[in-house]
């Protein structure tokens, strides 16, 4: 199949390309004089709100390592100067705990998360936790990229699946295999992150058994591969050329490596999730602000479109990957409802456990673990200011991606 294989950063830290994103929103905010209000019109409403509520926003998103998504915070201060914004990046295991904790004891933080934890977001919803909040740019979204309803919105698509070494690569890419890896070419050079510790990549490797049953990873883990937590440790090591290939993870291998689709095999994507709060949320402008900001095509086009999907139907895809719409190998509704199947979810992390061994290392996101630069202490936040960070937690969550 044509234009199957692309780099995905899909948890990597992109770097936004401001300036174009600021002077695409200027220009448009320039050129419309309709009487309905341009995307840009609709922003600078919300802005001024945003202002007067005390300009302050606090937004929990998902990643790997704190000031992972500091380009974007950078971007909304370049547009939206008067506003500011607490961008606090983590693993989505600490981010949706923190917030189930702010909204028992009543203290809230958070006035917006954007995860990839789909059940918690319809679990917020059903609790009544969520702001029912419809983003400016709603009509130019994919269906599945959004709640009907209003209660979460995506913000852009992410996908896991192979991500293999150049030059072990068949002519034609798409022509790569899970198979393949069992070849004695990858015997002690996979390296690859626990499926049990991290609920996207989980799902990516039941979707592997269902294609090829469990001795497939009996056979994968007589391979000797290199287990750690994480799906940013994995690309890096295809990327500096130490592994030759990694299963179910994705983001920049290079200049050693490349995310691999097979045309024969399904690959788990995904709309990364939005959402605002309710409960004594003084800031709730500021939340729709960010959120439709983030969605707005200014953003979409020059920030996430440049390395991944967009979840706008009039921005296309970068340059090699075909619209997720006509892709027959994924499903984006797929995982949130392997994620909101609880009992599913759980008996199948269990018995991944019996092939790959308990989860071992410092955790990805631990400002502990070597291999992270320390956050600074604000950026770190736990359930409320002043709190320590979670205890870490056996049953991890994905937490990769703007995660």
């Amino acid at each position: 199949m044509k234009h199957r294989n692309k780099l995905i950063g899909a948890a990597t830290t992109t770097a936004l390309p401001l300036t174009a994103v600021a002077t695409t929103a200027m220009a448009d905010t320039t050129a419309h004089h309709h009487t309905v209000p341009s995307e840009q019109d609709q922003l600078q409403a919300l802005y001024r709100k945003a202002k007067a509520e005390g300009g302050k926003v606090t937004v929990y998103m998902g990643g790997e390592a704190p000031g992972q998504r500091d380009s974007l915070a950078s971007a909304f201060k370049q547009q939206f100067p008067d506003v500011q914004l607490h961008l606090v990046t983590d693993l989505g295991k600490y981010h949706d705990a923190r917030i189930d904790n702010q909204l028992a004891t009543g203290h809230p933080v958070a006035d917006a998360a954007v995860l990839h934890t789909a059940q918690d977001f319809d679990r917020w919803k059903k609790d009544g936790d969520l702001l029912k909040y419809k983003p400016v740019n709603r009509d130019k979204l994919f269906a599945h990229a959004h709640a009907k309803d209003g209660y979460y919105t995506g913000v852009l698509y992410g996908a896991f699946f192979y991500v293999v070494n150049t030059k072990q690569l068949p002519a034609k890419p798409g022509d790569f295999k899970g198979t393949d890896l069992l070849k004695q070419a990858y015997k002690k050079k996979l390296v690859l992150t626990y499926p049990h510790d991290d609920d996207g990549v989980l799902f990516g490797y039941q979707q592997i058994v269902d294609e090829y049953g469990w001795n497939y990873l009996a056979q994968l883990v007589k391979q000797n591969p290199k287990l750690i937590r994480g799906v940013l440790g994995s690309a890096a090591g295809v990327a500096s050329g130490d592994y030759l290939a990694s299963v179910a993870v994705g983001g920049d291998a290079r200049p050693n490596g490349t995310q691999v689709f097979s045309n024969t095999e399904r690959f788990n994507s995904w709309a990364q999730r939005g959402a605002d709060f309710i409960q004594g949320r003084p800031h709730n402008s500021g939340a729709k602000l960010f959120l439709s900001w983030l969605g707005s095509e200014a953003v979409q086009k020059n920030a996430i479109a440049t390395w991944t999907w967009s979840v706008r139907k009039d921005v296309a895809p970068p340059a090699g990957l075909q619209p997720l719409a006509s892709d027959k190998n994924t499903d984006p509704d797929a995982c949130a409802k392997f994620m909101n199947n609880r009992a599913v979810a759980e008996r199948f992390r269990s018995q991944a456990e019996l092939y790959f061994g308990q989860v071992k290392g410092a955790d990805s996101g631990d400002p502990r673990a070597p291999s992270v630069v320390h956050p600074e202490p604000s950026d770190h936040c736990s359930a409320h200011p002043g709190a320590g960070r979670p205890a870490q937690r056996r049953r991890t969550r994905f937490g990769g991606i703007p995660t």
